[in-house]
């Protein structure tokens, strides 16, 4: 059985569906939050209503008395850890809400692998934790040691508390750096909705850094091809592992970090060019300023996510903003 956290959130819907439909049992957790409309949460747990290997369990992963019970009585297997406060704007006027759930809550979810004896835990981090740096494409092998959001921060300190975990106990980890996801069932609050939403209700967009941005969209059903994937590799520590010149990617320890990106970087005004195209409307822009915790560019190397799996994302943003269009037009009836 595995252990899906965060099961109704976006990226967790769509690893559940996949892990379903391979035929795996899933138990899924997830708090329904109104961070954004606890409704879409809902639409998402109902398409696994035919699904009888799916259990769902109302918890928020901060409650670590509630946590330490589901662990024993359940006793996964493997967990995918995906539930976390997301958001870089939303971190810099909410900063308690990422240290419960990103820190407190993985630090919950590390002691129930812990104590029940879990064959691999793959979690959630992000292409946020690179931060300040320009190096690009950005590696698992570079040092990412200057995040310049507290979402970020938490999502590196996630990472040091699965290595500290990996070492000390020898639980197998495997953390996932995401890159700008994007797609059907998506959040609201990512800026394909938005520009959605404000495009067919004919009003301005907000475009950031007056629309000089460039992100690496990496199509959801790629992530969770990714995931999936890398739930069936358990992480080994590396033979070659040296502390005198120590690889930020692995360790001597059951640890590693991986990319998930497209590795096909887009500037942000082609990006709302393919959606104007498939929506068949024109943009009115509203070009804003560089938001607090932003950053200009992000390009993802995933060389050691191919060569770990055989696998790399591939789908395009003209196929992915398509099939995100149609979805939305019959979610929403417009």
């Amino acid at each position: 059985m595995i252990l899906v956290t965060g099961a109704a959130g976006f990226i967790g819907y769509h690893v559940t569906k996949r892990l379903l439909e391979r035929g795996d049992a899933v138990v899924g957790i997830d708090n329904l939050n109104p961070y954004y409309d606890p409704k879409l949460k809902e639409a998402r747990l109902q398409q696994f209503r035919d699904f009888d290997r799916f259990e769902f369990v109302r918890l928020d992963v901060a409650d670590r008395a509630e946590m330490a019970s589901l662990f024993r009585q359940r006793r996964p297997q493997r967990v995918i850890h995906l539930a976390a406060q997301a958001g870089v704007r939303y971190s810099v006027e909410n900063p308690h809400a990422y240290v419960d759930s990103n820190v407190t809550g993985f630090l919950n979810v590390l002691e129930g692998c812990r104590h029940n004896d879990v064959e691999h835990l793959v979690y959630a981090s992000t292409s946020s934790v690179y931060g300040a740096n320009t190096k690009q494409p950005f590696s698992e092998h570079q040092n990412a040691d200057h995040p310049v959001s507290l979402y970020g921060a938490t999502k590196k300190a996630n990472e040091m508390m699965a290595h500290s975990y990996a070492h000390l106990y020898r639980l197998p980890v495997t953390g996932l750096r995401f890159f700008t996801v994007y797609g059907p069932w998506g959040r609201p609050d990512m800026a394909l909705f938005k520009f959605t939403r404000g495009i067919l209700a004919g009003e301005p967009i907000p475009v950031f850094n007056e629309g000089r941005m460039i992100r690496d969209f990496t199509y959801i059903d790629d992530v969770a091809e990714g995931v999936v994937r890398i739930l069936d590799r358990v992480a080994g520590p590396d033979p070659k592992w040296d502390g005198d010149h120590p690889d930020p990617a692995t360790s001597n320890a059951p640890y590693r970090i991986y990319n998930i990106g497209n590795n096909h970087p887009v500037e942000l005004m082609t990006y709302i060019s393919v959606l104007e195209h498939a929506l068949g409307r024109k943009a009115k822009l509203d070009l804003l300023p560089m938001q607090a915790g932003d950053v200009p560019s992000t390009m993802a190397d995933v060389s050691d996510l191919e060569r770990a799996t055989g696998f790399r994302p591939r789908t395009s943003v003209e196929e992915g903003i398509a099939r995100f269009v149609t979805w939305y037009r019959e979610y929403y009836r417009v």
